[in-house]
């Protein structure tokens, strides 16, 4: 049986798009993320992100298709074991095949979290900045290379033994400016901490892109890490992928590890977080209800012609 028109329910309003920003100058030629408005469909493709832009209308449809195909033919049972054994190999396979080519460098880090460079003025004194899963050292060497603090301490740690050699053939890694910088193969979710690092002694942890790639039963350790490096009343600048993010709804047949869990086809692991997953990780309570009813920013890429959506928590 189906209902006709006069059966259906009132559609809900689509909230408008906003299009001001009460702590950002929303004219300037590069607006930090929070202020960036998509009000012309024709300025779509002047900036590389859009903030508080509302959903399509079928999106729950969408959602649900491609999460119901991907349940239908996840990894087998017995093949996942062998994707969780040794994730580190798989990276060190990953930066040796790619060096420091695959990542551009996050100057927009500077943007979205000001905290970094104002460790790097001249007379912001004594700082220590931990990048924790550091990569190729694409967030840590931009702040180097902008840093005028002579006390700025730097630290890089990644699972991937390349990706540290990466990182220490770097030239700014040889000979750095001002201030210091030093990396080391650590693993995050590991029982101890890194030889040269003392409990308590880091400013500022920046986690960008990195606890996606643990399984979930080793975010725990991780933060328990995190939090033992870390000076009283020091900071976590996170960012990673949000639940429903496009990458996941692309994610065919053969790639479902577990629920929002996914393997690509380097081998590599993905997982796609909830706001309250992440609150309950770092503090131990749910997200306060104004963040999560806040709109998740989009992202949008040129790619055959269409809007590439992605969500960030």
């Amino acid at each position: 049986m189906t209902s006709g028109p006069e059966q259906a329910g009132p559609s809900r309003p689509r909230n408008p798009p906003r299009t001001t920003s009460r702590i950002q100058d929303i004219t300037e030629e590069k607006p930090p993320f929070g202020s960036r408005f998509l009000t012309e469909d024709a300025d779509v493709w002047s900036q590389n992100a859009w903030d508080h832009v509302p959903p399509p209308e079928d999106q729950g449809e969408v959602i649900a298709n491609a999460l119901a195909k991907q349940h239908i033919a996840p990894v087998p049972e017995e093949e996942r074991q062998k994707y969780n054994e040794k994730p580190a190999r798989h990276w060190d396979n990953f930066y040796k095949m790619n060096a420091g080519n695959f990542f551009r460098n996050r100057k927009w880090l500077h943007h979205e979290f000001p905290e970094l460079l104002q460790s790097a003025e001249p007379d912001a004194g004594p700082v220590a900045i931990a990048e924790l899963g550091c990569g190729a050292g694409n967030a840590v060497f931009p702040l180097l290379a902008a840093n005028k603090n002579p006390q700025l301490s730097l630290y890089a740690y990644d699972y991937a033994s390349h990706a540290v050699k990466v990182v220490q053939s770097n030239p700014l890694y040889l000979e750095p400016p001002v201030g210091t910088i030093k990396s080391a193969v650590w693993d995050l979710s590991s029982d101890s901490l890194p030889p040269d690092l003392a409990p308590n002694s880091i400013d500022i942890v920046t986690l960008v892109f990195v606890l996606s790639a643990l399984h979930p039963r080793e975010w725990s350790q991780a933060i328990v890490n995190i939090h033992r490096i870390l000076k009283p009343g020091g900071l976590v600048l996170f960012r990673d992928y949000g639940r429903y993010d496009l990458t996941q709804l692309r994610f065919k047949g053969g790639r479902l590890l577990e629920d929002n869990f996914y393997i690509r086809g380097d081998k590599t692991r993905v997982y796609f977080f909830e706001l309250d997953e992440l609150a309950l990780l770092f503090t131990g309570s749910l997200a306060p209800t104004a963040v999560k009813n806040a709109p998740s920013e989009v992202k949008v890429e040129e790619e055959e012609s269409s809007s590439v959506r992605n969500t960030f928590p």
